[in-house]
């Protein structure tokens, strides 16, 4: 248990973070293309990724840039020789020193769709070498499961969530169960831009909801009642309805068109939710290890959980209520 709060407390505190780029190539007419190439953007710094297109390609309209609160979107129109871009390489120059991908849609004027997902392993593309559905839907229950792993506000909740439920398993089931359709909903609703929630609101809350549980970790420790020690599900509920709108995030940024959020919202939930049973599992397995070594521990690395729990809680919600304030 030490070593997993330790890995939590290092870990980074941005939670929700593992948006790809996104490049667009549409065929208006043989040899000439819109182009669409948008980068995210973290804490007020783009993704440090250029775009390379072929050496030979030329520019018909200068690139417009622009800005929006999560990402960079550059559009310009290029041209080519009669040959098109079939078989040209186009380069990410940057992407190799990153952890995301950049997710390319291609679209040719003779009814030909390709999506196509490009890792920092090999930072560059050779148009006409497609993916297939499975593989694009593979890279986004991966980054589901990345998005967890990397989510420290939603790893600390569910460890609030174990210790406080203990080995009631049918209660931590149903806990578990009202957390994931919880932040589906929201999910859904934020990624199809039917509900909008400001990011610095958001992120104070999500700390607040984490701050929330140190206490009544401590008080399932000390044999007390409280409404969220006996029906723990009703904090799940509403966390993971504030946590939805934070998951949206990494697709939103992505630049996808309409047509194929349904698939990627799909993918990447499944990875969520792989996630979460998986970080459970280690939590409860831990458990059961250190109980069967019978060890004795002193009574402040009992506590340890609820504190580490509470503090970084009350740590991120003082730090993202200043940036509220602007005060930060």
């Amino acid at each position: 248990m030490l070593w997993l709060l330790t890995t939590l407390v290092m870990s980074p505190a941005s939670a929700h973070e593992v948006r790809p780029a996104y490049l667009q190539i549409k065929e208006v007419v043989r040899g000439r293309y819109d182009v669409l190439w948008r980068t995210p953007v973290l804490s007020g710094m783009r993704l440090p990724v250029v775009l390379k297109l072929p050496a030979d390609v030329h520019t018909v309209t200068p690139p417009a840039v622009q800005e929006l609160t999560d990402s960079l979107v550059e559009r310009r129109t290029i041209a080519t020789g009669p040959d098109g871009l079939a078989g040209r390489r186009i380069e990410f120059r940057g992407l190799e020193a990153t952890l995301t991908d950049v997710l390319v849609r291609t679209e040719m004027t003779d009814g030909r769709i390709a999506t196509t997902v490009v890792r920092p392993s090999q930072p560059w593309l050779e148009i006409g070498a497609s993916e297939d559905v499975g593989l694009v839907s593979a890279v986004y229950i991966a980054r589901g499961v990345r998005h967890i792993a990397v989510g420290v506000e939603s790893l600390l909740f569910l460890l609030g969530l174990v210790l406080i439920v203990k080995e009631r398993w049918m209660l931590l089931l149903k806990t578990m169960t009202a957390f994931a359709l919880a932040h589906s909903i929201t999910l859904v609703f934020a990624t199809f831009g039917w509900v909008n929630v400001p990011a610095l609101p958001l992120n104070a809350t999500i700390a607040l909801s984490v701050l929330f549980l140190g206490p009544e970790i401590v008080r399932s420790r000390r044999g007390e009642a409280s409404l969220t020690l006996e029906k723990p599900w009703i904090a799940a509920v509403l966390f993971g309805l504030l946590l939805g709108f934070g998951f949206a995030s990494a697709l939103n940024g992505g630049g996808l068109p309409r047509a194929e959020l349904p698939l990627a919202l799909l993918s990447f939930n499944l990875g969520l939710e792989i996630g979460q049973v998986a970080f459970v599992l280690l939590i409860v397995l831990l458990q059961r290890f250190l109980q069967q070594l019978e060890i004795r521990w002193p009574r402040w690395v009992e506590a340890l959980p609820a504190y580490v729990v509470g503090s970084l809680g009350a740590f991120w919600t003082m730090q993202r209520t200043a940036l509220l304030l602007g005060l930060g």
